[in-house]
This record gives structure tokens, C-alpha cells and sequence, in this order.
């Protein structure tokens, strides 16, 4: 009898053993098992490598499972006969088979995915080994399922995924409210251009600069910007810009008859379809905070600032000089009434 009971303890526990950790090394996250390896834990690099190639770890567990449930089930069958006789063997085979079931599958399962990560550490260089040592089974294995397993690798995860983690870390107390939303408008990136983030044309302060600073010098005290475009004849024949510091410091110090043109920067252009994300690398690579826009026939459409740009992460920055918060809502509204003043003007 203590032979049986040992017999069906082995298989029952060779089957949870099994099935625990198959479902831990499906279960474990591969962005923790990522974030683990970069420790160089022997442990945590093994499973970075079964997480990256599945199928072969895989394979192993399978085959080990199947021997305990098929040829321990047979074993344990035949030591039954033994000791309880063949009358017997009927009502013990369904006894073990409600056994394994409960026990070597589905509370094992449930451990694995609760305690996945322990699991998964604990397991991954054993089964690394056993995947070495099972090789010609696990060679044929490969090979017969190779056509059903070949594919587009699933990405580890996804924007919508990383966005409802957010939300979730938000949610436990895991990360505020405003990192929550920063994260969010992040993504957001991607999905503007400069045409939604510019200041249009009719809103830009320029200055043409053939002017001295002392002909400009109210128009320079008057705006609002830091820097201020310099043109030709018109808005659409840019030569650059200048900084507006550097102009009232020209004329504190009495150089006003310099003209402006000699105090031009070169300013960078580019087109209205520009996403916010690459207009953002730009800004940064080349060390520069402004770039006119141009739209598709090359027309001046407005001016963009790389502190435009930021605030499509942070939300709108106002400081202590800023008259007006939406240059955009302002040049509506004004095209708004061109627009009704030559509807009603056409009228009479």
C-alpha cells in the first residue's frame, strides 16, 4: 500500500510541478522579467531567454507533464492492480483521475499565475537545463509545430496598454495625477503638427529689416515675444529673426541707428505637416526654440516654438509677461470677423 501512495504522490506532484510552471512562464510579465535581467541575475537572464523563445521551453514542460500524467498514470494503474486487485482498478482510475485534475492541474494553475514571477525565477535554469538534455525530442516537436508557430512576433506592448497602466497607477496610488496625464499627453505627440500647435501669420510680431532699431523701437518695447521675425518686403520673404533682448539692449547702450537686419539670427523652416513628436527632436538637436512655418506653396503660415511644443505635454505655460494665453483663438476670432464683414459688405 505505502508503494501505491508514493506511486500516485509522484505523479500528482510531477504533474503540479508542471503545470505551475507552465502557467507562471506565460503568466510573468516580459516587461518585469526585462526589468529583472538588466541585474544580471543568472535566474532572471535564463527567463528573458525562454520568454524570447517560447516553443523550445515549452516543449519541455509538455513532455515532462505527459509523463507524469500518461506513463505514471500507467505505473500507478499497474501497482493498483497489485494491491487492490483488478475489481478495483475501475472506481481507482477515476479517483486518480479527479485527483490530478483537482490537484496536479487546476490548483497548481492557479498558483502559477498567482505566484508567477517566483515561479517563473525558480524554474528558469532547470527547465533552460531539461531543454538541453531533451533536445532530440524537443528538435521534433519544434519542427512539427514550426508551421502553426511562425508568425509576426506580438509586440511586448502596445500605446493603448501603456496608457491604461497609467491610468491604473494612477488609480493605486502608484503614481500621481498630473505624471498620469503628462504620460497620456505624451502620445499625443504623434498626433499633432505644427499647423495645430503654430502661432498663425496674423499674430506674428515682425519687423522688416531695413528699418533702424530706433524706426522700430516702439514696435520692438510693444511686443510681447522674446523673439521677433525679420523680413523683407513681406511676412512671406523671411530673413530670420532677432532676439528681442538683444535689440533693446542696442538701444540702451545708443546704438539705434544699427539696422535691424544686423542683428538677424537664421531661423529654421518648415511645413505645416510636421508632427509634433520630430518638430520636438529638432528643437532640441539644433538647440533652437523657433521655426517658421511654410505651408504647401511655401507661404509664410505662422511661427512655432519649441515652448509650443511642450506644452502639448504639459498643458499651457503662461508667465508673467504673457498678455494673451491663445494666439490661436485670437486669430480666429479675428478671421471670424474679416470673414462676416466681407459677408455683410458683399450684402449691400
Amino acid at each position: 500500500m505505502l508503494q501505491l501512495i508514493t506511486t500516485i504522490f509522484v505523479v500528482i506532484l510531477g504533474s503540479a510541478l508542471c503545470s505551475s510552471i507552465e502557467t507562471a512562464l506565460f503568466s510573468v510579465s516580459t516587461l518585469r522579467v526585462r526589468q529583472l535581467a538588466q541585474s544580471n541575475n543568472p535566474s532572471a537572464v535564463a527567463l528573458l531567454a525562454i520568454r524570447d523563445n517560447m516553443n523550445r521551453p515549452i516543449a519541455t514542460v509538455v513532455i515532462l507533464n505527459n509523463t507524469f500524467n500518461i506513463i505514471g498514470s500507467i505505473i500507478t494503474g499497474s501497482v493498483a492492480t497489485q494491491v487492490l486487485g483488478s475489481q478495483w482498478l475501475g472506481i481507482f482510475s477515476a479517483a486518480l483521475t479527479f485527483l490530478i485534475i483537482i490537484f496536479g492541474e487546476i490548483i497548481p494553475k492557479t498558483l502559477g499565475e498567482r505566484y508567477c514571477e517566483a515561479i517563473a525565477m525558480l524554474a528558469a535554469i532547470p527547465i533552460t537545463g531539461l531543454s538541453i538534455v531533451f533536445t532530440p525530442l524537443v528538435w521534433v516537436l519544434e519542427n512539427v509545430t514550426a508551421p502553426f508557430s511562425q508568425g509576426k512576433k506580438r509586440p511586448t506592448t502596445n500605446e493603448a496598454e501603456i496608457k491604461l497602466l497609467a491610468n491604473i497607477g494612477q488609480q493605486e496610488g502608484i503614481i500621481q495625477s498630473s505624471e498620469a496625464e503628462m504620460i497620456q499627453r505624451v502620445f499625443k505627440l504623434n498626433d499633432v503638427t505644427a499647423c495645430d500647435l503654430m502661432t498663425p501669420r496674423i499674430m506674428v510680431t515682425h519687423i522688416n529689416g531695413d528699418r533702424t532699431i530706433a524706426g522700430a523701437k516702439a514696435d520692438i518695447i510693444a511686443s510681447q515675444h522674446t523673439r521677433i521675425i525679420v523680413t523683407d518686403e513681406s511676412i512671406d520673404q523671411v530673413m530670420g529673426f532677432t532676439l528681442k533682448q538683444e535689440l533693446l539692449t542696442a538701444i540702451a547702450l545708443g546704438q539705434e541707428n544699427q539696422k535691424i537686419a544686423t542683428l538677424t539670427r537664421q531661423v529654421r523652416f518648415v511645413p505645416e505637416v510636421i508632427q509634433a513628436d520630430k518638430l520636438l527632436k529638432n528643437f532640441i538637436e539644433a538647440r533652437e526654440h523657433l521655426a517658421v512655418v511654410v505651408d504647401e506653396y511655401g507661404s509664410v503660415a505662422g511661427v512655432v516654438t519649441l515652448e509650443d511644443v511642450l506644452e502639448v505635454i504639459t498643458g499651457e505655460i503662461v508667465d508673467e509677461t504673457d498678455r494673451s494665453v491663445d494666439l490661436q483663438e485670437i486669430a480666429r476670432k479675428k478671421r471670424e470677423k474679416m470673414l462676416q464683414s466681407l459677408t455683410n459688405a458683399s450684402w449691400k
